[in-house]
């Protein structure tokens, strides 16, 4: 198939393959592939975002290790794979939603904020000299109604109900596709992801290796849950 090695392929980021591949792009989704879970529900009662924190040193502050971050009151956004490029993705997505709330005095919607991130994303897949974001990012908000978008580091954009990402994303979205229902209450929507994680690891979930935020229809804003509410709903899966 290949005239000389592979590898000859994988040294640049404009150079395809002869069977029309981008080998960096490739190594970039892997790096999400290795990353924590997260997951994302949509619901009648909002959104959900949920994300497993690989806590690998007893001398780490949980309470540092944030995987779940507010874009603007109304979106937030949860990643996979290298954490300092999700910060840099988000921090553009904070630019840009101040932005444009400056500009036209309203709220940007999360389908503009996930297209931004995308183009953004699949910008860094045509030129040399740079690589793409090694992170997928899971972004949840609302407008008239509950959105949840993915970002992957092709720049590939994509709508869900209901989605994972990371590690545990086939298991995870076995569990949600058999178990998701349209019209699913807030809080079902909550057990859900938590139950979607579990799946996902033989580590024990608690509150210092999982994170989970909601944002409720007509809330003013996203809501990190406090450790005992964590605790309340881990005790329901």
């Amino acid at each position: 198939m290949y005239p000389v090695s592979p590898q000859a392929y994988d040294r640049a980021i404009t150079v395809f393959s002869p069977d029309g591949r981008l080998f960096q792009v490739e190594y970039a989704k892997e790096a999400v592939k290795r990353g924590a879970t997260a997951i994302g529900v949509t619901c009648a009662g909002g959104v959900v975002l949920v994300a497993h924190k690989a806590v690998a040193s007893n001398l780490l502050v949980p309470e540092f290790m944030r995987k779940i971050f507010i874009v603007d009151d109304h979106i937030a956004a949860t990643a996979s794979g290298l954490v300092g490029d999700a910060r840099r993705l988000v921090d553009i997505a904070r630019v840009e939603a101040q932005k444009h709330k400056m500009t036209y005095g309203e709220n940007i919607t999360v389908e503009s904020v996930a297209k931004q991130l995308s183009d953004l994303a699949q910008l860094y897949t045509q030129y040399g000299g740079i690589r793409p974001f090694g992170v997928s990012l899971l972004l949840g908000g609302i407008d008239t109604e509950p959105r949840l978008f993915e970002v992957d580091p092709s720049g590939s954009l994509s709508g869900y109900k209901a989605a994972a990402i990371g590690s545990g994303k086939n298991e995870a979205e076995e569990v949600l596709e058999k178990e998701y229902k349209a019209g699913i209450s807030l809080d079902d929507a909550i057990v859900l992801s938590l139950r979607a994680l579990k799946k996902t690891t033989e580590e024990k979930l608690g509150t210092e290796n999982v994170d989970v935020a909601v944002l409720k229809m007509k809330a003013e804003r996203f809501e990190m849950l406090s450790a005992s509410d964590t605790q309340k709903y881990l005790a329901k899966v």
